[in-house]
């Protein structure tokens, strides 16, 4: 289906945008570029003003007055990129301080520059959501008239559903605007055909335990080199990781985790995938769609505007379930198939998680590519377009 021009795709995040701004002064609204922060912000605050601080001569200006800019729009102020003039963050902390009616909403892509000033200046003043892009709740019935391949390969990047901007142009312009563009300055990477290297083979390991050791013996840079790249683009919200499931919370820290794409369509693009057939016979076809599924997880979570949940299990014996979704004592396990049709053999993990864990296991449940859903919470099917989130 062909959308109308700059249509307006609603996000789940309203909800908790509108609860939050009656409660705080400022909010920060982080994500992806790209994934739609200034148009939610700018259609449900529409008699805010706004600003972008990447335009470099809007920026000069401001930073000129700072204080008196401020002032001007205190009763409700967009900041695009806020990241870009953190020494506005000590100026908003003493505006909301005296006027507790003033309102700003902050926006940025860099999660990391962007919430050390947060933290410095505005801690317990601000409250801050993520962005992710598009979930496949808020695509509608777009993901009932996509078959799974365009879905994995269109991603959720809203230029993708709403301009029809084919996803290989934005996912293309996405990295070389941004990744090599703005990851590259904050690395200072000096040998750019390593660092590719590296994003590229992250790409072939998604759904799979993360090996730093590995990595640097391919790319040829050192371990720590490695974990500083991957926590850049973790900040960037390009990938993430999903840590193993332990009891003992400190196991969790130490131990291997798995490695997701933010998104499939960036994904794709990395892997060479150049059009939807040809996910139809790819090797990865099955970790692109256990991406998809994860990352459906970690929205629905980010829309409510609460910190993830989830986890994997992997045992000595090499057990595994690819997703548990943890709700205080309470546990909820996943399997993830790409198959359309259903076999006994899918629920073999899970049937083992019951036994090592026990009563804590409340739902079971196999997400698969396949029409029939059947919901039960001892192990239930279900189509990965109609999950039912436990919220």
């Amino acid at each position: 289906m062909s959308n109308s021009k700059n249509s307006f795709l609603p996000r789940k995040l309203h909800n908790e945008l509108e609860r939050l701004s009656e409660l705080y002064a400022v909010i920060v609204v982080t994500g992806p570029r790209q994934s739609g922060k200034t148009t939610l912000c700018k259609n449900q605050f529409s008699n805010y003003h706004y600003i972008n601080l990447e335009n470099i001569s809007i920026r000069e200006q401001i930073v000129t007055a700072p204080k008196a800019f401020l002032e001007q729009y205190q009763q409700g102020l967009i900041i695009d990129e806020a990241q870009y003039a953190p020494e506005l963050f000590s100026y908003i902390q003493v505006i909301v301080d005296e006027n507790e009616d003033a309102r700003f909403i902050l926006t940025g892509s860099s999660n990391f520059s962007l919430m050390e000033g947060i933290t410095q200046s505005l801690a317990g003043r601000a409250a801050i959501l993520t962005l992710l892009p598009l979930s496949l709740q808020e695509l509608g019935e777009l993901i009932h008239q996509n078959d799974t391949n365009a879905l994995l390969f269109k991603g959720g990047y809203p230029a993708v559903w709403a301009k029809d901007i084919p996803a290989q142009d934005v996912s293309r312009n996405y990295y070389n605007t941004y990744i090599e563009r703005d990851v590259r300055q904050l690395l200072n990477i000096k040998d750019i055909l390593r660092f590719q290297t590296f994003i590229k083979l992250c790409a072939g390991r998604i759904a799979t335990e993360f090996n730093a050791s590995a990595l640097s013996n391919e790319v040829g840079v050192s371990v720590p080199t490695i974990q500083e790249w991957l926590s850049v683009l973790e900040a960037s919200y390009i990938l993430f990781r999903l840590p193993p499931f332990f009891r003992n919370i400190g196991k969790r820290l130490v131990k291997a985790a798995k490695l997701y794409f933010y998104d499939t369509s960036l994904l794709c693009f990395l892997l060479g995938i150049e059009n939807e057939q040809q996910l139809t016979t790819h090797p990865l076809r099955g970790a692109i769609f256990e991406n998809i599924v994860v990352l459906e997880f970690y929205k629905n979570r980010y829309n409510q505007g609460k910190s993830t949940n989830l986890y994997f299990y992997r045992d000595k014996s090499q057990k595994e379930v690819d997703l548990i979704e943890e709700k205080g004592a309470k546990l909820y396990a996943y399997e993830i198939k790409s198959a359309k049709s259903f076999t006994r053999g899918f629920v073999s993990s899970l049937d083992y998680l019951r036994k090592v864990i026990g009563e804590d296991i409340v739902s079971t449940q196999v997400i698969y590519d396949g029409e029939n859903d059947i919901y039960s919470p001892n192990n239930g099917v279900v189509n990965f377009r109609n999950i039912k989130f436990n919220d």
